[in-house]
């Protein structure tokens, strides 16, 4: 009889955890939710090599973007946008400040590549609310990034 109690019991135990850890499991956000709709990995690569080419044929960017390493700049892009909407990458190297010292970039530059950048979403076709996300999560940066008055 005790042998059959124990079992029960573990059995009951095994089944209040198993609901608990999925109750924990719905009830937590998905934080990634915005790197899935932007495509994850694959469709950020392909957004930022669009975004890239947009960036170099517009005449306002193109001083910004034409003698640079334009490899290293697209995986630096596409590890920023992976991180910021919650994907798995963690971008290294200087903070936002330090990347565009000595740059002059004024308010003028910023609101012309999110233009750009809006225009490679579109492109992509990437819902609206997601782009709106992602520049949320972006614009704060422009702190860090403008650096001319």
């Amino acid at each position: 009889m005790n042998r059959i109690f124990s079992a029960l019991a573990h059995a009951v135990l095994l089944g209040v955890m198993l609901a608990a850890g999925n109750a924990r499991a719905q009830s937590t956000p998905t934080d990634d939710a915005l790197y899935q709709q932007l495509g994850a990995q694959p469709g950020l690569v392909k957004l930022v090599d669009d975004f890239m080419v947009r960036l170099l044929a517009d005449p306002r960017m193109n001083p910004f973007f034409k003698d640079v390493d334009q490899a290293h700049v697209k995986a630096e892009l596409v590890t920023q946008f992976c991180e910021v909407s919650g994907g798995p990458c963690r971008r290294k190297g200087p903070d936002m400040k330090q990347a565009h010292a000595g740059m002059d970039i004024n308010k003028n530059n910023f609101n012309a590549l999110v233009e750009v950048l809006q225009q490679a979403m579109d492109a992509q076709g990437i819902a609206f609310t997601a782009q709106n996300k992602l520049l949320a999560k972006l614009a704060p940066m422009h702190r860090d990034i403008i650096n001319t008055p």
